[in-house]
């Protein structure tokens, strides 16, 4: 395969030129630059007639994808998603997860473990990765943290690790025992893999999934308050520090928590936040206009709360951009506001919330974003991959920057996003993995 007339983007060198990008075996083979002609990539792509992607064909036995005024980049990385296999397949499986990641631009998953049974023994490990063995993108997943997710006793760390976890989170659940924190942490150091964690204090919370504050009082919940996750991200902070984990403090939302998670990695690289799409795209109002389809745990907080996390994303203290993918039946979301469960799919959304509201909004430019949905997720688990280099795994996603698209109908099983129907800018055209294309749009 030939890539040819693309914009390339590789946050691992800098790179940023129009390029051939020559695909054999899987691997990059070859990755021609064409600087020489002059003008910087951004000004010799805004001077093309058309945005359009040429049509796919053959010349002799290479297939030519014309990619003229599109941005080809490292294929994206999550590092969380639930993809509910095995026990809650009806939400979402492998397969159909692997195929809303590949329509998002996503080459690599990291699977979080609070399935059913969860992922604390080999018997459901294997499982997930005989089925993850058949899709068509990387689909890894972690462990538990505790057996059971009871938060008490630690899984046996070195041997899930040995049989390809990737990492180990209890999330969904927060970890509440300081004791089991500071264990769990000590042995992910000593096998360098990273940590992630769900900071939200349940004593503190009346009903979840919704701000407490205006928009909690106005529809007479009690709500989350902001302490829950600010309190449990100083404590797990500070057991970081002591311990020299790598960790991940996931899905933040206040602004008090990212300023912790900014003083903490002042003191060490090995502390790594993350946001998601919809924390820096909407605040607790969008409950009110979308009710359950905003409701999430840590929920949508404040204007500047966002603003804060935007700004953490900026400087670069939240240095991963993940989706929480969390599919949901519509009859579960039609529920009760306090008693549907919590969570927004986000796979096929997240490459056009970012591109719209982070770099058309003037936040990160767009090798910032590419860094931060790509290399630096692929860094933390140790993947090959989040990058574009001669005799790396032809993992990439093309996609046109300025074309708008609208969101939904999506591949997922599930349809629970806030941003269904919405027109965003950034639309993917090819998603290649391993050298085959396991998304196109036409």
């Amino acid at each position: 395969m030939i890539i040819k007339n693309v914009r390339l983007i590789n946050p691992a060198d800098g790179r940023d030129e129009i390029c051939r990008i020559d695909i054999e075996n899987g691997l990059i083979k070859e990755i021609v630059g064409q600087a020489s002609q002059g003008g910087s990539a951004e000004k010799k792509q805004s001077d093309e007639d058309s945005f359009g992607i040429g049509s796919a064909g053959e010349d002799g036995t290479q297939e030519i994808l014309d990619a003229n005024g599109c941005i080809a980049a490292p294929g994206l990385v999550d590092v969380h998603a639930h993809f509910r296999d095995p026990g809650f397949t009806y939400k979402e499986d492998i397969e159909s997860g692997s195929l809303a990641a590949a329509k998002g631009g996503y080459t690599s998953v990291i699977l979080m473990a609070n399935t059913k049974p969860v992922v604390d023994q080999e018997e459901t490990l294997s499982y997930i990765q005989e089925k993850a063995g058949k899709a068509p993108i990387h689909v890894h997943t972690c462990a538990c943290v505790t057996k059971g997710m009871k938060g008490r006793e630690l899984v046996d760390m070195d041997r899930l690790y040995k049989r390809g976890a990737v990492g180990f989170t209890d999330d969904g659940l927060p970890l509440l025992e300081a004791d089991v924190v500071r264990k769990a942490m000590e042995q992910a150091a000593r096998l360098d893999v990273p940590i992630s964690f769900h900071e939200e204090d349940p004593s503190l919370i009346t009903n979840n999934g919704i701000n407490r504050g205006k928009v909690s009082e106005q529809l007479g919940i009690g709500g989350a308050p902001r302490e829950a996750e600010i309190t449990m991200i100083e404590r797990d902070l500070a057991l970081a520090l002591e311990t020299g984990a790598a960790i991940d403090i996931q899905h933040i939302s206040t602004k008090e928590g990212v300023e912790l998670v900014r003083q903490a990695r002042k003191k060490s690289d090995r502390i790594h936040a993350e946001a998601t799409p919809h924390h820096f795209s909407l605040t607790e109002e969008a409950v009110l206009e979308h009710g359950k389809l905003a409701k999430m745990n840590p929920p949508l907080r404040t204007e500047s709360d966002r603003q804060a996390i935007i700004e953490g994303l900026k400087d670069g203290t939240i240095d991963l951009i993940a989706t929480d993918h969390a599919p949901h039946s519509a009859e579960e979301k039609a529920k009760p506001l306090t008693e549907a469960p919590s969570g927004i799919i986000g796979l096929e959304t997240a490459l056009p919330l970012a591109v719209t509201n982070l770099v058309h909004a003037g936040h990160l430019t767009m090798m910032e974003l590419i860094e931060r949905m790509s290399y630096a997720p692929a860094k933390l688990y140790h993947l090959d991959a989040g990058s574009i280099e001669v005799g790396k795994l032809a993992d990439i996603v093309i996609f046109h920057e300025q074309e708008k698209g609208q969101a939904g109908p999506f591949l997922s099983k599930s349809q629970n996003s806030p941003f269904a129907g919405q027109t965003l800018d950034g639309v993917v055209e090819y998603t290649i993995c391993g050298g085959e294309i396991v998304y196109s749009r036409k």
